[in-house]
């Protein structure tokens, strides 16, 4: 029976993610007030049209900047440029291909593409994409205009917002880099730690997908792995 359940969970994608509640509950908490915050400014710099300019996307973006903060989909560089360059690819199809089903298509694998090119794969720049091509007639008219207000507008907010949120938890600090600097990766030697990053650069080109955790955080838990081996074969030894 716990083989079959083991399995199940593996089909459906079920992962093993020991989170406490306190996480869980900052993350819910953070992603309410993040959306809430959004919604004030936009109110601010259009006013009347805030219901407009908040699209479905940074809903999304809130997630990940709130649910997965250390996720490298969810870093400034992914989140401004994903959302960036999907809203780009966009716009473009929408104002020169039809019918809109096929230019709606066509600017969700652009904007994949273009993310990639990038280096900037952010989930939610798809649904950037899309709603350029099928937002309305109000998005069509915005033009490349579009592009920079509400998507990068609302982008350096929601940025901004996940870092001042984040900031009081040391744990979970955003942009993901001032929490490592807090907990700086043990470097064991420079040929060894050398000799990993060349052995993950291989794995990953051997796996060919993209995978989200990054090269430090891979690195700390094959360091951590490792002085746990070391500890659980040289304690039995040091016992009486």
């Amino acid at each position: 029976m716990s083989s079959g359940i083991q399995k199940t969970k593996k089909w459906f994608g079920v992962e093993l993610v020991a989170v406490s509640i306190t996480e869980r509950l900052v993350a819910s908490i953070g992603g309410a007030v993040g959306i809430i915050g959004l919604t004030f400014f936009l109110q601010m710099l259009a006013p009347g049209y805030a219901g407009i300019c908040l699209l479905g996307s940074m809903g999304a973006s809130s997630v990940l900047l709130f649910g997965v903060p250390h996720s490298p989909l969810s870093q400034p560089w992914p989140i401004i440029g994903g959302h960036t360059l999907s809203a780009f690819a966009g716009v473009v199809c929408a104002r020169w291909l039809e019918p809109p089903l096929l230019a709606g298509g066509l600017a969700v694998g652009l904007a994949i593409g273009l993310m990639h090119l990038g280096r900037c794969i952010h989930p939610p720049g798809g649904a950037t994409a899309l709603t350029a091509v099928i937002g309305g007639s109000t998005i069509h008219d915005w033009g490349f205009a579009y592009i920079l207000f509400p998507v990068l507008a609302s982008v350096l907010l929601l940025v901004f917002l996940a870092t001042v949120i984040n900031a009081p938890f040391p744990w979970r600090r955003y942009p993901s880099f001032l929490s490592r600097a807090s907990t700086p990766l043990k470097v064991v030697s420079p040929d060894k730690d050398a000799q990993r990053h060349r052995q993950i650069v291989a794995a990953l080109r051997e796996i060919d997908s993209f995978v989200d955790i990054s090269e430090e955080d891979l690195i700390r838990l094959v360091n951590h792995l490792s002085s746990q081996e070391r500890h659980e074969v040289s304690g039995p030894r040091n016992q009486p």
